[in-house]
């Protein structure tokens, strides 16, 4: 299976950079190819320029022309297979680092198109089957209820809405890391581990 893996953490000695690195073992592992970015690493901007939001529904190859960096990125969405995403929730949602790399992405011929005198956006990325989110929350289950759970609904709805209609979503959120033991840490990481193995 062709899996990209997009990490989202500027501290690769993070509990969610164990996290990544306990996805990429099984993966590895069960034999898939996997492609990885890391954001931090690769000093992704997340900034939309005013040319992107300008041009956010016209022809691609214009853009890619001008803008390079974003290639590999748009290649490896149309390429893979499975999704999964990798980062911390920070204020209710994504770090804005993996929230930028949506925008810039997600656009018309990647990730979804209008098609003329259409009022609805269709699918592009139909590709991909299956969206596999693993997150931390400093804040209990809870909290984050109460709260609404914002970051969940960008990844399990708006995201997961631009793939195939029949792909499946598996949310892994470690919650209430802030008053948890080293213990409890590593029992939660064990258990990503066995989802991860039995999911992928």
């Amino acid at each position: 299976m062709n899996v990209l893996l997009v990490y989202a953490h500027p501290n690769p000695a993070s509990l969610v950079g164990s996290l990544r690195d306990i996805v990429m073992e099984e993966l590895q592992n069960a034999g898939h190819d996997v492609r990885q970015h890391d954001l931090y690493a690769e000093k992704f901007n997340p900034v939309m320029s005013g040319y992107e939001r300008k041009n956010h529904s016209t022809e691609l190859a214009p853009k890619l022309e001008l803008i390079p960096e974003l290639r590999s990125h748009v290649e490896d969405l149309k390429w893979c297979e499975t999704l999964v995403l990798v980062y911390p929730t920070w204020w209710s949602g994504q770090p804005a680092i993996l929230k930028g790399w949506f925008d810039r992405t997600f656009v018309n011929e990647v990730a979804w198109e209008l098609p003329s005198g259409a009022n609805r956006l269709q699918p592009r990325l139909t590709n991909i089957r299956r969206l596999v989110v693993v997150t931390t929350h400093g804040s209990s289950k809870l909290v984050n209820s109460i709260q609404g759970e914002s970051g969940k609904r960008v990844a399990l709805r708006a995201v997961r809405l631009m793939m195939n209609w029949r792909t499946r979503t598996t949310w892994l959120a470690l919650y209430g890391l802030d008053f948890r033991s080293s213990a409890y840490r590593e029992k939660m990481m064990r258990r990503v581990r066995r989802k991860i193995r039995r999911t992928l």
